[in-house]
């Protein structure tokens, strides 16, 4: 038997290819004989920049940037060549990430993507033109405008003054200046990988839905919205482009939409972008059986998550998905029209959280065992 095992990583305890190779023991001890594929997946989010270089057998670049605070640190993109031409992966989280800050320091009134301009510039540097732009595990609020200043862009309050940084600063917003940014980004195409569906404003939009897993209490996230409508009305003026309620332009606390907006970059899945680069159709061809997973399945798993992408992709050969997952949660049923058979849990008796992270490789290793199986058993 042939098995592909393209799952997710389990955040906060293992990498995508970590999931993977465990999987892939327990698989291995149930049927020695089977030939075993293993690829890591990603969504547009944290891990889709080492999913993507190591697939395409790229390189990473490290460079210092400011994180979203603005303190010092160095942080990477990866470059990928096609044959066609360099790619750069830049990941916004390895800029402005949350989990670069502690808790108490979470406040997206203050934090900036200043660090993913300044990343953008050093892969401009070494003539990157192509880039994929990973938006997920934003710590930031400010619909692109630390970005924007990082690129060059002239963003003045009514004084004439470059504003601060962070969402909280947009209020200070009177004008924006594009006569002086960098001038080769006229020369660059920009894929936005996104998994979200949310607009730049309103009730289902950046502010109002991502803003409290950042730190913004009700009254900051109101504020915000006030804020990123502000900046969108000015967007509007200066490009022409109305980027208020256009899907997705909220992800990442609207970098999306100012990407969108300034540098015509284009939204697509974040699965497809790594599907396309691992070759993930090719190999599910052939397969007997797929295994996907992720840390925490529940209904937002069928909203564009990796597992989803995964088994849409199988569903179209006929072939069967086992969904491997840390935890379940509500809204599962949804998966089971996307083309996943089955969903199991790793969780094999009462434990802690803490446990079953400390555990989670010979857990997943007992799992895929287990998964296999039973998928022998039933053929």
């Amino acid at each position: 038997m042939n098995i592909v095992i393209a799952p997710d990583k389990f955040k906060g305890s293992l990498s995508a290819q970590q999931v993977g190779q465990a999987l892939a023991r327990g698989v291995r001890k149930a049927c020695p004989d089977s030939g075993v594929t293993v690829i890591p997946m990603a969504d547009g989010g944290e891990g889709t920049m080492e999913c993507l270089v190591d697939a395409a057998q790229g390189r990473v670049m490290r460079v210092p940037v400011q994180d979203p605070l603005g303190r010092a640190i160095e942080a990477g993109f990866g470059l990928l060549d096609n044959g066609a031409g360099i790619t750069c992966v830049i990941e916004m989280a390895k800029a402005s990430g949350l989990y670069l800050l502690k808790r108490h320091e979470r406040n997206p009134l203050l934090t900036t993507t200043y660090g993913v301009g300044q990343l953008m510039k050093a892969a401009l540097d070494t003539g990157c033109r192509r880039f994929i732009m990973a938006l997920g595990g934003s710590a930031t609020n400010d619909g692109g405008a630390g970005m924007l200043q990082a690129l060059g862009a002239q963003l003045l309050d009514a004084d004439g003054q470059q504003i601060g940084y962070g969402g909280g600063s947009l209020s200070d917003l009177a004008s924006i200046g594009l006569e002086s940014m960098d001038p080769r980004l006229a020369e660059c195409q920009f894929t936005v990988a996104c998994d979200v569906d949310n607009p730049f404003v309103g009730s289902n939009g950046a502010s109002a839905v991502f803003g409290p897993q950042k730190g913004a209490t009700p009254e900051m996230a109101r504020q915000l919205d006030c804020n990123l409508r502000h900046f969108a009305d000015l967007i509007h003026e200066a490009t022409g482009i109305a980027i208020h309620d256009v899907p997705g332009a909220g992800a990442a606390g609207g970098l999306s939409g100012g990407i969108m907006a300034f540098l015509r970059g284009e939204l697509a899945s974040g699965v497809s972008i790594v599907a396309g680069v691992t070759k993930l159709e090719e190999a599910i061809q052939g397969a007997d059986l797929v295994i996907t997973g992720e840390g925490q399945v529940d209904r937002q798993t069928a909203q564009g998550k990796a597992p989803c992408g995964v088994a849409r992709i199988a569903k179209a050969y006929g072939i069967p998905v086992i969904v491997v997952a840390g935890s379940i949660g509500e809204g599962i049923d949804a998966l089971y029209e996307q083309g996943v058979s089955a969903v199991v849990s790793i969780v094999n008796r009462p434990m802690s959280l803490e446990e079953a992270v400390e555990q989670s490789e010979p857990l997943l290793e007992q799992a895929g065992e287990q998964v296999m199986r039973i998928f022998s058993c039933c053929r």
